[in-house]
């Protein structure tokens, strides 16, 4: 599985999986305890896909910033979310080294640990682009 279905939806826990298209929305599956919801127009839903962190110089897309974690964790878990934060701001910097402490704020690194985390934990690992042929 890509990215390119996995969402994060405003106000809930976790990431969630697009399921499937309905008339209203769509239906998503937690990632977290495996129950569907009902997601609307009216929820700000993004996709993980579509994120980026603020470097210095550019914004590094998640899944590169994903793929040098699980690289540096050699394939294994990050460091806990719940760690404080000068060990998380750290333990990013050593990650991305240029990346922008006036943008990127303790709890983005926070989601983004906690994020990789969650999915590394449902085996999902493969954070390179796919090609568009593949997902067809």
């Amino acid at each position: 599985m890509s990215l390119e279905k996995i969402l994060s939806i405003s106000g809930k826990p976790g990431l969630y999986e697009l399921k499937t298209q309905t008339r209203s929305g769509f239906l998503a599956e937690s990632l977290i305890d495996g129950k569907k919801i009902s997601v609307s127009g009216r929820h700000n839903v993004s996709l993980l896909s579509e994120i980026a962190i603020y470097t210095l110089t550019e914004e590094v897309p998640l899944r590169e910033v994903f793929s040098r974690i699980s690289e540096k964790e050699n394939g294994g878990p990050a460091i806990n979310h719940k760690a404080s934060k000068d060990e998380l701001e750290e333990y990013f910097f050593e990650v991305l080294p240029d990346y922008d402490e006036d943008r990127v704020y303790a709890s983005d690194i926070k989601k983004v640990v906690q994020w990789y985390n969650l999915l590394q934990k449902h085996g999902i690992t493969q954070f390179t682009e796919a090609d568009s042929s593949e997902e067809e």
